[in-house]
């Protein structure tokens, strides 16, 4: 199992809490992991994305040109990383905010309405959970039980209170795809 994701969106969409949902969880499942983030200058409303590796294997370099899944959270992320998707591919477009579809035949994509979602659950801020749920249940590559124990584990003293919302946002994402 080798999986290289990208997850993209404009700063304070949680793009790098994400991904370190999912590094903690391939580690908590015995998996070798890089996570690497990236963002720009901006701290909030910026591009932010960070790229996750997770392998049975060891891996050679952290850096992904073509990968294999994304969670793309806004247009400009989808302009720039559905090209670069491996054929076959898993693309997670947040239909929230992304009005274009993927003219790609070679790729699975699922469309979430992430944002909507969220707002849903009562909490705009999980679009991003949402979002991960969907990867995870289209390519399988964590079970849910090891993302709960890592929520909490990992989720913050000032956001405890979300704790429940957190757990329902993976399971909506699920659900969709």
């Amino acid at each position: 199992m080798h999986h290289e994701i990208i997850i993209s969106g404009f700063g304070g969409q949680g793009a790098l809490f994400a991904g370190q949902l999912l590094a903690y969880g391939a580690l908590a499942e015995g998996r070798h992991v890089t996570w690497i983030p990236s963002y720009g200058p901006e701290m909030r409303g910026g591009t932010a994305n960070c790229t996750v590796i997770i392998s049975d294997e060891e891996i050679g370099s952290p850096l992904t040109r073509h990968p294999t899944g994304a969670l793309v959270l806004n247009p400009p992320s989808f302009d720039r990383f559905e090209p670069a998707m491996k054929t076959d591919g898993v693309l997670i477009v947040n239909s929230s905010l992304v009005a274009t579809q993927s003219k790609r035949g070679d790729l699975r994509v699922v469309y979430v309405a992430a944002n909507d979602i969220a707002a849903e659950l009562g909490a705009i801020q999980l679009a991003n959970v949402v979002m991960l749920g969907a990867l995870v249940q289209a390519t399988g590559m964590l079970r849910f039980e090891t993302l709960d124990h890592v929520l909490d584990e990992h989720i913050s003293a000032r956001h405890r209170d979300k704790l429940p919302l957190n757990k329902q946002a993976l399971r909506r994402g699920a659900a969709l795809v």
